[in-house]
């Protein structure tokens, strides 16, 4: 009976499934016709537009430009811009709805003997099981959903109300699968008396430890550089670095605002290069060119060990193997330039003792005051292993050394490691 339950559950749930998919590829097509819409009407402005701009030559020529003429073309055009942003943020979310609609998960069916030797594991823990779902990702990581509740103390007592921690349950699932799982990060921390339904994930093969130096540009009080470590629930690491225009507070505060959209937008489920694309039409849109940012950005699956680099007018980034070095650098401009932007994106796969190391301008400014830029991978090549911390003082010592200790721009410096997980890394 439980099994034919299960059953019914998993066929609804995959009419439901696909009956959600088809509404979203409804709306990501509505979001396609009205950026065609605004792009056709931005595209009959600038034919409009080409005669206005050669009348307000002429009149200027002639003298007789007005300032509120003047004033009404500038609006015109600042509009048209806008429309033409608009329509690429709306094509943008359009292939966000389709990406999302198109996402496959593998719904893996529970025997009813895998079922029984879950929840006999679980009852010697003090835990009644109700269902058991297992789901395979894109890239092979597992997922396992589990609804069950204490059953009252850890061996079933009556009247004990023993909340058992989400981490010993783990261990147990772990034993049951032959997989080594961990709670999800959204997953509760207890297994209460109420029934509730826990995620457990497979244990990422990497584990990455991360250390940060840094120095403030000598005639401020705060740095404008700022940094991020999350790790989402799909288990990949993201790093991001972000370069205010100038120093000081309102640096602090642009390159702030560009770390906290990115992190909203990412953990909204939007891509990289998408959430990029979004942050860099909101501030081509504001029109304020001091407000510009850099980015940069290292997205690490923990599972794989798939490393992709985003940069947008980012200092360069280095992969230290053991002795060898390989440098990522991009030629492109800050954020909110250009309505249009092109980042850089770049691919590498990371090996157990890998080392990535990102920098600020700064740093880079700070040894072209010595040696010069082109001296650091032989640097990185020589330092021995040792801690992500530990490297990243050493690194920016070795900077200030070369600019006789003056702090002339903020320096920032972000090294990430990795190593298989609960493995060795001898640090």
């Amino acid at each position: 009976m439980r099994k034919q339950a299960t059953d019914r559950i998993a066929d609804r749930a995959a009419v439901l499934t696909e009956y959600g998919r088809q509404r979203l590829l409804n709306y990501a097509e509505s979001f396609r016709d009205l950026a065609d819409l605004l792009e056709d009407e931005t595209e009959q402005e600038t034919e409009r537009d080409s005669a206005a701009r050669t009348e307000a030559a002429r009149q200027a020529e002639a003298g007789t430009l007005t300032p509120q003429s003047r004033q009404s073309y500038l609006w015109q055009r600042r509009a048209q811009e806008n429309r033409g942003l608009l329509a690429q943020h709306l094509k943008e979310t359009a292939h966000i709805m389709a990406q999302v609609a198109r996402e496959t998960y593998a719904y893996r069916p529970t025997s009813e003997r895998k079922y029984r030797r879950m929840a006999r594991l679980l009852k010697e823990n003090g835990i009644l099981l109700r269902d058991f779902l297992e789901l395979e990702h894109e890239d092979g990581h597992r997922e396992i959903s589990l609804t069950m509740r204490a059953a009252g103390g850890r061996y079933g007592r009556p009247g004990e109300q023993e909340h058992i921690a989400a981490e010993d349950v783990a261990e147990v699932i772990s034993e049951a699968v032959n997989v080594r799982m961990r709670p999800a990060k959204s997953a509760p921390l207890y297994v209460t008396p109420e029934w509730t339904a826990y995620c457990f994930a497979e244990q990422p093969a990497f584990q990455l430890l991360s250390g940060t130096a840094k120095a403030v540009k000598e005639t401020e009080k705060v740095s404008g550089d700022n940094f991020s470590f999350c790790e989402t629930e799909d288990g990949t690491m993201k790093i991001l670095l972000s370069d205010g225009m100038g120093s000081g507070e309102k640096a602090r505060r642009d390159s702030g605002r560009v770390i906290d959209l990115m992190e909203s937008l990412l953990e909204a489920g939007f891509g990289k290069e998408t959430a990029v694309q979004l942050i860099n039409g909101a501030l081509a849109s504001a029109g304020q060119e001091e407000n510009m940012s850099t980015l940069d950005v290292c997205d690490i699956n923990l599972y794989t060990g798939e490393c992709e680099f985003i940069k947008v007018g980012a200092a360069c980034t280095y992969i230290k193997r053991g002795r060898l070095v390989d440098r990522l650098s991009a030629q492109n401009f800050p954020l909110g330039v250009f309505g249009q932007l092109e980042p850089e994106v770049m691919y590498r796969t990371l090996q157990s003792g890998d080392y990535v190391i990102m920098l600020s301008d700064g740093v880079l400014d700070a040894l072209s005051q010595g040696m010069g830029e082109e001296m650091l991978p032989e640097i990185l090549g020589r330092m021995e292993e040792v801690g992500p911390g530990e490297m990243a003082n050493q690194i920016l010592t070795c900077c200030l050394a070369q600019s006789r200790g003056r702090v002339r721009d903020d320096m920032t410096v972000l090294v990430a490691g990795l190593w298989n997980q609960g493995g060795d890394c001898n640090l």
